[in-house]
């Protein structure tokens, strides 16, 4: 075990974004702006010394992350591998859907109008919970599900990691509020989504997390 940082960063703005739909293990490419401010994302970071990069396998997630790597001091030595373990949550049935139209529909029957509502009377695992519920196939992932998934990811990164690294990983924005929200003992507020290619740090040492900051614009 080791202890060292991880640069969380959401992927840039897709299609579905813009366009306000549920985009989960769906996946539609990075939008022009999208492009644009992942690029100057990438600037930014430009001398952080990485010593690693990871992505979920999702299209938006490799494609932002190639951008960051090939501006950075260690492009030559870094090789960006994809963890599928840190996509973004799986929505089932709602994959693709209008994004308040599906909250409203999960929250519902809970007395709920959409997802900030669920968090506020319930918290962000409900969120997870009452979508597989609502879900006629059943297929979305309830919490323990994707909490189970997320945990081999920081497995998987463990296994790597020496003691002072800087890690790089391009993630989603519920994944990314999801382990705010669990590690940050409530320091912050993840009513708020954080934004395309903003920054989360999050420090892991010896196994435990704690996010330090939340949503950083750094552009």
């Amino acid at each position: 075990m080791a202890k060292y940082q991880i640069y969380l960063i959401r992927h840039g703005r897709t299609w579905f974004n813009r366009y306000n739909k549920m985009q989960g293990w769906s996946d539609t490419p990075l939008a022009p702006d999208g492009v644009e401010i992942a690029k100057k994302a990438a600037v930014a970071l430009k001398d952080v010394d990485f010593s690693a990069a990871f992505s979920s396998d999702a299209r938006r997630a490799i494609d932002t992350c190639k951008l960051i790597v090939d501006e950075n001091m260690n492009k030559d030595k870094l090789n960006p591998t994809k963890l599928m373990e840190f996509r973004e949550q799986f929505y089932g049935y709602f994959e693709g859907m209008n994004s308040p139209e599906a909250w409203f529909m999960v929250g519902q029957p809970h007395g709920a109008k959409g997802f900030s509502d669920i968090i506020d009377k319930y918290d962000l695992n409900a969120t997870k919970d009452f979508m597989k519920e609502a879900d006629p196939f059943h297929d979305a992932e309830n919490a323990e599900e994707y909490w189970t998934r997320i945990n081999r990811g920081f497995d998987a990164i463990d296994k790597i990691a020496k003691d002072g690294d800087k890690i790089l990983l391009v993630s989603h924005g519920t994944t990314i509020r999801s382990i705010t929200d669990r590690y940050s003992d409530g320091q912050f507020d993840v009513t708020d989504s954080p934004r395309n290619s903003s920054l989360t740090m999050l420090e892991r040492d010896n196994g435990k997390n704690l996010v330090t900051s939340y949503n950083q614009m750094i552009i």
